[in-house]
């Protein structure tokens, strides 16, 4: 079994260096690939209501017999925004889990337009201190939008999960998670359907170190202090993508990678894009 250290959140909390992203991991084969992933090592478990697979998640936590080792994550969705919504979408998430607390609740986007961010993270705080919850973050703020929610209720998030990989590097965003302790989580941390994986230099790291690209790029998002969170229904996959703690990359092998950068690869930018 692979072993993924810890670090610790600003809330005195431990985090996986490393999740598992289960987009798209529904119905039996669903439940399936993600107690793989538990039973190679994977300790935290990335869920949302959009994505509709909160009970797979869960009956794959009982499965494993080892519920307090895993942290269970799910978001709030923009539909569910607000002070009540947002206690009434935690209430749902909770049965559909099937378990009895949340390791980690996230807004799934902020949804500027919408402008109820802040009531729901009032709501979030309120979850937390009635251990409903136990660490609270979001998913997709910039700076701004973190600013107003430390500015406007005192509590900082915990996690801000956003789009990272070596082509949208994010290094502003992330200069000022690690000035106000907030720990970065990436998703789509490989640039899915991009060439990420074929770029010359990721080829020539790995060569480097006996490893696989794929390797390379999740290596790169530890050791820029971001938690990658890549999704695989594979488990030979899984523990390839897991296995990135027995080497170490080189400043210049890290600069290297993240000159790659070209910008955002969807139509994701926080400030206009909005999910219900």
């Amino acid at each position: 079994m692979i072993s993924i250290p810890p670090v610790t959140l600003n809330d005195g909390t431990e985090l996986a260096q490393l999740g598992l992203g289960t987009y798209n991991l529904r119905g039996p084969e669903g439940v399936d690939a993600i107690a793989a992933a538990i039973d190679s090592g994977y300790r935290l478990l990335d869920s949302a209501v959009n994505y509709e697979n909160e009970a797979e998640v869960g009956e794959a936590v009982r499965r494993s017999g080892i519920r307090d080792e895993l942290i269970v994550t799910t978001k709030v969705p923009g539909r569910d925004h607000g002070y009540e919504q947002t206690l009434a979408s935690a209430a749902g998430s909770l049965e559909r889990l099937g378990l009895d607390r949340i390791d980690l609740y996230l807004i799934h986007w902020p949804n500027p337009s919408v402008d109820r961010y802040v009531d729901t993270w009032r709501a979030m705080i309120e979850l937390r201190e009635r251990g409903t919850v136990r660490s609270i973050g979001v998913s997709n703020f910039t700076e701004p939008m973190l600013a107003r929610l430390i500015d406007e209720t005192g509590v900082t998030p915990a996690v801000n999960q956003v789009e990272l990989h070596p082509y949208f590097p994010q290094a502003k965003l992330r200069a000022f998670h690690a000035a106000h302790g907030i720990r970065t989580e990436s998703w789509s941390p490989l640039a899915r359907r991009s060439e990420l994986l074929t770029e010359p230099v990721l080829a020539e790291v790995a060569e480097a170190h006996g490893v696989t690209p794929t390797q390379v790029v999740l290596r790169w998002h530890t050791e820029l202090g971001s938690t990658p969170i890549p999704k695989s229904a594979h488990p030979e996959r899984q523990r390839e993508n897991a296995d990135v703690f027995g080497f170490t990359l080189t400043n210049d092998e890290v600069a290297a990678i993240s000159g790659l950068e070209r910008g955002r690869l969807w139509d994701g930018d926080p400030d206009t894009h909005e999910e219900m």
